[in-house]
């Protein structure tokens, strides 16, 4: 019962998310799959290492796939950014590379926090925010 409850809150705080708030929220559970695998990695554990490298992949891909680069300044320095990140993602489940993990750990909680701050911001100044991811 617990799980149907945690569930559907859940999907009720996503289906009632900004799109500043889902960008940030989907950027968090990059963070947590990355740390996860990482985690996995010194662990020498290369099922579970897999499963989060993967889905942190997948996330990147989606922020990829949703961003329009040519609706804001910095757009396609972004794009790049997500084709590196995910290269560095594949490379570093690939060779079992936790310091390239680390390296993208790095790189993903910057960029997180980055966005936090922003919607932040926006929300503080004008009370909605139009990204372009």
């Amino acid at each position: 019962m617990k799980t149907n409850a945690r569930a559907a809150y859940l999907d009720a705080s996503v289906a009632t998310a900004s799109p500043a708030r889902l960008l940030v929220m989907l950027l968090d559970r990059l963070v947590l799959d990355v740390q996860r695998g990482l985690e996995a990695q010194r662990q020498s554990d290369h099922e579970e290492t897999h499963r989060h490298l993967t889905h942190a992949q997948d996330i990147v891909l989606e922020l990829a796939t949703s961003l329009r680069p040519e609706e804001f300044r910095g757009g396609y320095d972004l794009a790049a950014l997500y084709g590196f990140l995910h290269r560095q993602l594949v490379m570093a489940n690939v060779r079992k590379d936790a310091a390239m993990t680390d390296e993208v750990l790095t790189l993903v909680t910057d960029l997180c926090d980055t966005w936090r701050q922003v919607a932040v911001q926006s929300y503080a100044g004008t009370g909605a925010l139009e990204l372009g991811a």
